[in-house]
C-alpha cells in the first residue's frame, strides 16, 4: 500500500512538471524577438503589497492571503481563516500613486475553495492639455485632464490535496489617457481602452524539508488598442522556490522562522529578471523584510517591516516596505489587513 502511494504520488508529480514545461515552452516561443518594452497597461505590472515587496516582490509562494491575488492567485487556498481583507498605497515616482483592495472569503472552512475580489486604481495626477490651433501661438490649452486607470478582479483558489493548490483570476481592466483630435477641425476622440485579462497559478509543497515551487501565468490576454496602434498586455511568468531556513536546519523554532524566497521573471517586454527575498518572522508578531532585483534597469535592494496584533478573533496586520529606484524617487508602501 505504501509502494502504490508512493508511486501514484510520483506519477502525479511528473504530470505537474511536464505541464510546467510545456507552459514555458509556450510563453517563450517568442523568445528570440527582440523586446523594446512595448506592451500597454503598465500598471497591473506595480508589485501592490508591503509584505511581497520588501521581499524583493518574490511572492509566487509566500503569498498566503488575499496580497496573493496580486502575485499567484493559487496563494490565496492556503489562507487559515474564513475572512481576509487587505489595504495597499503604494506611493510611486513623479507624483503617481496605486490603491489596492482585496478581499477573500473562505466558506465552509474551505470545502469549496476560496473566492476574492479586488481592485486597484491609478492616479496619474493632473495634466494641463494643449491642442494645436491657428492662433499665433500655434497652440491653445485645452484644461486640465486626468488619466486613469483601474482593474476588477475576481479570484478562485482550491487547495486540491495538502501539497498541491491551484489558482486562477479574470480582470476586467480599463486605461483612459484622456481626449485629442488627430487632425486640425477633426472631431475629438477618447483614448479608452478596456478588456479582459487572465491571471492562473499554482503552488507544489514538496514535503521536502520546507521545499516547495510554484508558477504562475499573469495578464494573459488578445491585444489591446486604441485608435490606431494594437498593443499586448505585459504577460508575465513566473517560477518560485521557497525554503523554511530554520526547517532545513532541524531548528524547530515554533514561533520564529526564516522564509527564502527566490523567483525567476520572463516578463514579455522586458529581460529576465531575478527576485530573492527574506523574511524573518519573530513571535508571530514582528516581521523583518529584505530582498533584491536583479537585472532590472533602476530597481534593485528592497526593506520592510511588518507588525502582527491579535485582538480577540481578529488578526491585524500593519506593512511597510521601502525600494530603491536607481535615478528616480524611492518607491514606498503602507498596507493595513484584518483576518477573521
Amino acid at each position: 500500500m505504501k509502494n502504490k502511494k508512493l508511486f501514484m504520488s510520483y506519477i502525479f508529480t511528473k504530470k505537474i512538471f511536464i505541464a510546467i514545461g510545456l507552459i514555458i515552452l509556450l510563453v517563450n516561443q517568442n523568445k528570440a524577438q527582440t523586446k523594446l518594452a512595448q506592451t500597454g497597461l503598465q500598471f497591473l505590472e506595480i508589485g501592490q503589497s508591503s509584505r511581497a515587496e520588501g521581499m524583493g516582490s518574490a511572492f509566487v509562494i509566500a503569498g498566503n492571503n488575499s496580497d496573493a491575488m496580486f502575485y499567484n492567485p493559487a496563494g490565496i487556498s492556503l489562507v487559515k481563516n474564513e475572512v481576509d481583507v487587505s489595504f495597499n498605497r503604494v506611493q510611486w515616482f513623479a507624483d503617481i500613486s496605486y490603491n489596492s483592495v482585496g478581499a477573500l472569503y473562505k466558506p465552509f472552512n474551505g470545502l469549496f475553495g476560496v473566492f476574492g475580489i479586488n481592485f486597484i486604481n491609478t492616479d496619474y495626477g493632473d495634466f494641463k492639455g494643449t491642442r494645436v490651433s491657428n492662433n499665433s501661438l500655434g497652440y491653445e490649452d485645452t484644461g486640465i485632464f486626468t488619466p486613469h486607470a483601474y482593474a476588477i478582479g475576481l479570484s478562485y483558489g482550491n487547495q486540491l490535496t495538502d501539497k498541491f493548490s491551484i489558482g486562477g483570476q479574470i480582470k476586467y481592466v480599463v486605461q483612459n489617457l484622456g481626449t485629442n483630435i488627430h487632425k486640425l477641425g477633426g472631431a475629438e476622440i477618447e483614448n479608452r481602452v478596456s478588456g479582459f485579462v487572465f491571471d492562473f497559478g499554482m503552488i507544489y509543497k514538496t514535503g521536502l524539508k520546507g521545499f516547495d515551487f510554484g508558477m504562475s501565468i499573469q495578464n494573459f490576454a488578445t491585444d489591446f488598442k486604441f485608435e490606431e496602434f494594437a498593443f499586448e498586455a505585459p504577460l508575465t511568468f513566473k517560477v518560485g522556490l521557497a525554503v523554511n531556513i530554520f526547517e532545513v536546519l532541524n531548528k524547530n523554532e515554533m514561533n520564529n522562522y526564516l522564509l527564502l524566497a527566490i523567483d525567476a521573471v520572463h516578463p514579455r517586454d522586458y529581460d529576465e529578471h531575478l527576485n530573492i527575498g527574506l523574511e524573518y518572522k519573530i513571535f508571530k508578531i514582528i516581521s523583518l523584510r529584505s530582498g533584491y532585483k536583479f537585472n532590472y534597469s533602476e530597481q534593485s535592494f528592497t526593506a520592510g517591516l511588518g507588525i502582527n496584533y491579535k485582538i480577540g478573533s481578529m488578526d491585524l496586520h500593519i506593512d511597510y516596505s521601502y525600494g530603491a529606484f536607481g535615478i528616480w524617487s524611492n518607491v514606498q508602501r503602507l498596507s493595513l489587513g484584518f483576518a477573521l
